[in-house]
């Protein structure tokens, strides 16, 4: 049982999938068979012509855990929000949310947004749309491939529209046991209706199964 694995080595050196020591580990590391414990599925980004970005068919990989990593971000409007959806095989998923964030801010302190009813995840606050004041974050989404409820939690940081720094600590649910298909962006103003985006990246990865012993 090589490298710790049960079956044909060669086919689970590239998955990199299974149980290993540390020491297995730095050999398959040695031999370029090593390519960490997440798999690109997808990226893409935005600029000030689009006021949502989204990604079909990025969550059917049969991964337990997907990982968000979104940077970059600027709206093109001071004290315009980010917004996340989830997507299923009939599109958007407009209602049937339950969130929970808490947040802290270098001038005023600290507070909470919460929701058992929402039509969306708030990620992100009204932040700031000058050059420089880039929003960056990662969200963590658990049960997607399943028919159960899919779970996201999320943190972010950013500028807001007096430049002051803001760090956000959440999470969230998808009420309904369904399989969640895709994920959506989008810019939101104050006033609730849609933004434009200046910039925005995002990368989509899978969490694949490693143990370490």
């Amino acid at each position: 049982m090589p490298n710790g694995y049960i079956g044909s080595p060669p086919k689970q050196l590239v998955k990199n999938e299974g149980v290993h020591t540390l020491s297995e580990v730095f050999d398959l590391q040695s031999k370029g068979h090593w390519d960490g414990s997440l798999k690109l599925i997808t990226s893409g980004s935005s600029d000030n012509s689009a006021q949502t970005l989204e990604f079909n068919d990025c969550l059917v990989g049969n991964y337990d855990v997907y990982l968000i990593q979104w940077k970059n971000f600027v709206p093109a409007n001071d004290e315009n929000m980010l917004y996340f959806r989830l997507k299923n095989a009939s599109g958007e998923i407009t209602s049937g949310y339950q969130y929970a964030n808490f947040y802290n801010t270098s001038a005023t302190g600290s507070g909470e947004n919460k929701s058992t009813s929402a039509t969306y995840l708030r990620i992100m606050g009204g932040g700031g749309s000058n050059t420089g004041e880039n929003a960056n974050g990662h969200i963590y989404i658990y049960g997607a491939s399943t028919s159960e409820k899919t779970a996201v939690t999320y943190s972010t940081t950013y500028f807001d529209q007096n430049a002051t720094y803001n760090s956000i600590m959440g999470g969230g649910v998808y009420d309904t046991a369904e399989v969640s298909t895709g994920v959506m962006f989008r810019s939101i103003s104050s006033g609730g209706t849609l933004g434009n985006i200046n910039t925005l990246n995002v990368s989509i990865y899978g969490v694949k199964k490693i143990w370490v012993i």
